[in-house]
């Protein structure tokens, strides 16, 4: 390992450790981001995977992870929103409360794929019967709940309420707690895709998980790190990535991509980066090698139950 090899990735550390604040965020007030899972929609391992790269993850259930889910956590009124309902909601509200006996307050929905809303069904009576949990949705992400079971019968039986968001709008969830919703360009067969831009009592954050490419949006890589953490999709690590698929069915930036677009940008800025999302063929979930190059070049990549301080 050479000395600028290993001053990059204690520089890239430093940076996360700044960006993290207090780890513990065990303070009477104030707000934080925790992460509840960083895969992509399936998870990892994912369903009937035999290749190298979920194999491991299949025998050792210490390398297995949820499904991208953020908890934004207000201290001060010990509660908590969170952002999308995944498949694993029930492990993740448990990994929630286990540190932070808060009351869950409210989800904020970025889109209708399946990682991202299908955990509601927990909060129907056949799991949980939940007493109109709060649920925020873009409008055609509203109507696709209120018109297509099994998700109308949460809203006839009270299990959720409906809240229509609307594009660049902020929605004032407590006094420490902005989150404003914003659209990307992605596939959207059912409803709009949105990011998150989340301002807590001292600091902000970008939370995009899914986009197409960053060209195609309005929100462009200059202006998400002039905040002080930056969430960002990191599905695929490189092209050709699926071996025997056009991988233009399913447009995301390569982390490669993002990286080459943010070549000229300070050490301070990539280092507000942290890339989430992985699918389970992304060597950025399993590979030391690929995750020590993304660290090299400035980056961090997010990891389940880490707290981010706002």
């Amino acid at each position: 390992m050479t000395l600028s090899f290993t001053t990059r990735i204690l520089f890239s550390l430093l940076i996360s450790i700044f960006a993290i604040l207090n780890l513990d965020a065990q303070s009477d007030s104030g707000v934080s981001i925790m992460i509840l899972g960083i895969a992509q929609d399936a998870g990892y391992p994912q369903i009937q995977c035999q290749k190298s790269c979920c194999e491991k993850a299949w025998n050792d259930h210490s390398l297995r992870r949820m499904t991208a889910s953020l908890a934004l956590l207000d201290h001060k009124r010990r509660e908590f929103f969170l952002i999308d309902a995944t498949p694993d909601i029930k492990d993740q509200l448990r990994k929630v409360t286990e540190k932070f006996p808060y009351e869950l307050e409210g989800i904020l929905l970025t889109h209708a794929h399946m990682g991202h809303y299908t955990g509601l069904m927990h909060l129907g009576r056949e799991a949980i019967n939940a007493p109109a949990i709060p649920v925020y949705a873009m409008p055609r992400m509203k109507e696709f709940l209120n018109t297509n079971g099994p998700w109308d019968q949460l809203v006839t039986l009270g299990n959720i309420r409906l809240f229509a968001i609307e594009n660049m709008t902020a929605i004032q969830l407590t006094e420490n707690l902005k989150v404003t919703p914003f659209l990307v360009p992605h596939r959207d067969e059912y409803s709009e895709t949105v990011g998150f831009y989340i301002e807590g009592t001292n600091r902000t954050a970008w939370y995009v998980p899914d986009i197409d490419k960053w060209h195609k949006s309005n929100i462009q890589l200059k202006e998400i790190v002039e905040a002080d953490i930056a969430l960002l999709d990191g599905t695929f690590y490189a092209n050709g990535e699926i071996p025997g698929r056009n991988m233009d069915e399913v447009p995301h930036p390569f982390i490669e991509e993002t990286m080459d677009e943010m070549s000229s940008f300070g050490i301070d800025e990539k280092g507000k980066v942290f890339f989430t999302h992985f699918n389970h063929t992304n060597p950025a979930l399993w590979d030391d090698s690929t995750r020590n190059r993304i660290r090299e070049k400035g980056f961090n990549l997010a990891r389940e139950g880490q707290l981010l301080r706002l």
